[in-house]
């Protein structure tokens, strides 16, 4: 599959991700793909009356999606990620997920407790990811055949604890009152729903990289929502299983490893472990001082972040402060670092402003010393 595509002319992110020298940081935003494409005219020509899910579920559309911002913001930055979303694992898994607009989404009938019979489904289900996310992947190629070697393309998922606390919450929350009555009252049925998710985390990845990613990452979104004591038991486990398993089964696939990037948004108290968790680069949401950071890394993972996504609402002046400060905080960028906000693009911002973040980045980094 993947000598069909054409040679990579820029490589910065992923040479940057296996921890080599680089003439400067690369550069992608999470979310770039979906919340800077919603305030360009191009992205409304192309999703035209889909909701949500089915551009997911629409090949062209989905790669068209993609490919708005490597277009838009044309040589500045370094990385596509591909147009889905992490809830397609519950879909794969029988679950109903719509997308409300002004909402976000909405399972219609979330996981009560272990002695639902979707649980109980859900457990005994089979998943053939080919099958079920055949969509995700022919978007994978036909996105690689379109980039024609520009940037690489980044595959992704969900985490095993965010999506089970989407799937019993039945969509986003604040209290989180429904993901904590399971992990706390039922602890054994739930570790065995994170595993069961793993594996088909692992899959799904795996078929990502055999239709053309060539890098993944791995979103913890509600990561925060958990205590250090917990997250040791409900989600660093599961995120320790995708990066043991994933290299092995890429490997039973003939495939290349791939670098992986995991990002757990507020679980900034789990640094160190994670440096440890078997990914090559760990993300930082705006939280984590950068120099700080740093320390506790130690180098043995590349850095991804972390720019605060409101600073793209306060002007340029705001946007080349934060710039400078961030560039001097992960020493120079020129090694251990991948630019990127704290989390993804959020609504309003103007892709002016998001397009003069990267400029600032390509200045201010490009320009440093390489020692």
């Amino acid at each position: 599959m993947a000598s069909t595509f054409k040679p990579l002319k820029n490589d910065l992110l992923l040479r940057a991700a296996r921890g080599e020298r680089v003439e400067r940081p690369p550069i992608w935003v999470m979310r770039q793909e979906k919340r800077a494409g919603r305030y360009l005219p191009e992205y409304h020509e192309a999703k035209g009356q889909h909701d949500f899910f089915e551009c997911c579920r629409t090949p062209e559309i989905a790669s068209t999606l993609t490919l708005q911002p490597i277009d838009r913001f044309d040589g500045l930055i370094d990385a596509a990620i591909i147009f889905s979303d992490i809830l397609v694992i519950p879909q794969a898994l029988g679950m109903t997920v719509e997308m409300v607009d002004k909402k976000g989404p909405h399972f219609p009938d979330p996981l009560k407790s272990p002695d639902d019979e979707q649980y109980k489904d859900i457990m005994a289900r089979e998943v053939d990811v080919d099958d079920s996310l055949d969509y995700v992947f022919k978007a994978i190629t036909m996105t690689r055949h379109k980039l024609e070697g520009r940037v690489p393309l980044i595959g992704f998922c969900g985490a095993p604890w965010t999506l089970l606390s989407y799937m019993v919450e039945g969509g986003g929350s604040k209290m989180f009152i429904q993901a904590k009555t399971w992990v706390f009252k039922y602890p054994e049925e739930s570790r065995r729903l994170l595993q069961k998710i793993a594996e088909v985390c692992v899959e799904y990845l795996a078929k990502q990289v055999v239709a053309g990613a060539q890098i993944v990452q791995v979103f913890d979104s509600w990561a925060a929502e958990l205590s250090p004591a917990s997250f040791k038991i409900f989600s660093l486990p599961y995120l320790q299983y995708i990066s043991t398993h994933l290299p092995r089964r890429l490997d039973e696939l003939q495939q290349p490893r791939v670098p992986m990037i995991v990002f757990a948004k507020g679980a900034w108290y789990a640094l160190d472990t994670l440096c440890d968790s078997g990914y090559q680069v760990v993300g930082l949401d705006w939280l984590q001082d950068p120099a700080d950071a740093v320390k506790i890394a130690r180098g043995r993972v590349v850095l991804q972040g972390n720019a605060d996504p409101g600073v793209l609402y306060g002007g340029r002046t705001a946007i080349a402060s934060l710039v400078e400060d961030m560039v001097k905080g992960f020493g120079g960028g020129h090694k251990g670092w991948i630019v990127n906000l704290g989390h993804g693009v959020t609504p309003g911002v103007k892709p002016d402003d998001l397009k003069f973040f990267f400029e600032k980045i390509h200045d201010s980094a490009g320009n440093s010393k390489m020692s």
